[in-house]
């Protein structure tokens, strides 16, 4: 196919991984002999996988993580552990400090729940993974749902839907007062005579009486490279998409076609210019999982057996916990009808839409359910040559106005050994892929932005606004006098 006509900006690539001990986003892996999966209990891993991301100048490290165990499927956990996917997890912020300390330049991007971390630990926390890496942190703004996290922290059930964007509104607004407007520049001294390590005057007390949250005290982090970590956020729901156009600088993104990512990319972009900002400082990234060969027949002989490993009970743990839905119900090989009344109110409604939108006329039964989600999902998965997989990559980071692509992998150390040696090199050669990073050993956001010498939020971001502006006691308009 050649190259099409050159893109107006760089593609960039990031590399998703979770810290289960099982497998990957592809469930099953593990059986692979010679799979990695089974030590990612170990740092070795994660050194290794840092260091290969660096060498194929990879912008950042993306951990999904989530809490508690899924249990939908069966009303029970027997499925996710018999599969592997989700389970046996570490902190993935544990091992950011040692993945850094391996590299200079690749950056590093952690979900964390606002719905379960409160804002000062979690602001102190970012803070700390921002110092210790040179500017290098990310923040994956998650708000988490279903009952098995919420019972691991006490509760029931989790907040309704739109009530969940709600309480993360106000948590970001308290998050930017301890990021931005805490600790004014030129806090830090270091004054032997007089006296004075840090100056009272320069940093400020934050006084926050919200619906949700409330803080009296002082951002305890002094402000580090980037102030705010950059920001990134999956929202698909229109709450999402609000979210997403004021709060987020990049974009993970799941539609399973060009037309449709390319009308979701239009509407976030709409959502970031209705929030004032740059529609060009929300980057949005397509999950992508390429399969590489020498040859296209090494290629397929890679496809067939990863496709053999793939565990479809795991698959349907994993769509079950995401939509709420237990298909247990149903045989294993029953078709069933994605438009009952019970499926189309429940759980995550971009899974069910990804099916409908996909070969939406085809009989669908749980066993089947199970293999396509065990297999990647609705991503794109071009399987081939590194030119036939550029070509394919090539054509959605054009056509559906995209800035780059978030990379599965199915089986390491194969898998991104591929994507470094086979891939990167093809889309350097056709001029789409920056040979070096935008600000080698820069902050993650100089380097996703393309802004040498900004570590810091954008102007016309909202965070920024309240840079250098005295903080004043904030109290919330109560929600039962609040507009609707």
């Amino acid at each position: 196919m050649g190259s099409i006509n050159p893109p107006r900006k760089m593609m960039q690539l990031n590399i998703i991984d979770n810290t289960s001990t099982g497998s990957h986003m592809a469930v099953g892996q593990w059986k692979d002999p010679k799979s990695m999966s089974r030590h990612k209990d170990r740092l070795d891993y994660y050194v290794w996988l840092a260091q290969m991301a660096e060498k194929g100048k990879i912008t950042s490290i993306f951990f999904a993580d989530l809490y508690g165990t899924h249990e939908t499927y069966g009303g029970n956990a027997d499925a996710t552990f018999s599969g592997g996917l989700w389970c046996a997890m570490l902190d993935p912020v544990v091992l950011i400090s040692a993945m850094a300390h391996a590299t200079k330049s690749v950056s590093f991007a952690v979900t964390g729940s606002t719905s379960y971390l409160t804002p000062y630990i979690l602001a102190r926390t970012w803070s700390s993974l921002d110092h210790v890496t040179n500017g290098r942190a990310g923040f994956n703004i998650v708000t988490s749902f279903g009952k098995s996290p919420a019972k691991c922290m006490g509760m029931e059930d989790a907040m309704s839907h739109d009530e969940r964007y709600k309480a993360a509104e106000e948590y970001m607004d308290l998050l930017y007062r301890l990021w931005e407007q805490s600790w004014e520049d030129g806090a830090q001294k270091w004054s032997v005579e007089p006296e004075m390590a840090y100056d009272p005057k320069k940093i400020h007390r934050i006084e926050f009486e919200g619906n949700y949250y409330k803080f009296s005290g002082y951002g305890q982090t002094h402000p580090s490279p980037q102030r705010t970590p950059t920001l990134f956020q999956a929202g698909a729901s229109k709450a999402g998409i609000a979210f997403a156009g004021k709060h987020a600088e990049g974009i993970y993104c799941g539609v399973p076609t060009i037309e449709g990512l390319a009308k979701y990319s239009k509407s976030v972009r709409e959502s970031a210019v209705a929030a004032g900002r740059d529609p060009a400082s929300v980057k949005l990234f397509s999950g992508i999982c390429p399969i590489l060969g020498r040859t296209e027949e090494e290629a397929r002989e890679k496809h067939a057996r990863y496709l053999a490993n793939t565990s479809y009970i795991g698959g349907l743990s994993s769509f079950c916990a995401l939509t709420g839905v237990d298909l247990s119900k149903y045989d294993l090989d029953e078709p069933f009808n994605f438009d009952d009344e019970e499926l189309a109110s429940a759980g995550i409604q971009g899974i069910f839409n990804n099916f409908k939108l996909v070969e939406k006329d085809k009989a669908w039964t749980p066993r089947m359910v199970g293999e396509k989600v065990g297999f990647g999902g609705f991503g794109p998965m071009p399987v081939g040559t590194p030119e036939q997989v550029a070509d394919v990559m090539e054509k959605w980071f054009v056509e559906a106005d995209i800035d780059g692509f978030n990379l599965q992998y199915m089986c390491n150390p194969e898998s991104i050994t591929d994507i470094v040696e086979l891939l990167i090199p093809e889309l350097q050669r056709r001029g789409i892929y920056w040979t070096d990073y935008a600000v080698p050993g820069g902050t993650l956001r100089e380097n996703l932005q393309n802004r040498p010498g900004q570590p810091f939020l954008g102007p016309d971001h909202t965070g920024a606004k309240l840079r250098g502006v005295t903080p004043t006691p904030y109290v919330a308009t109560p929600k039962e006098t609040q507009a609707v």
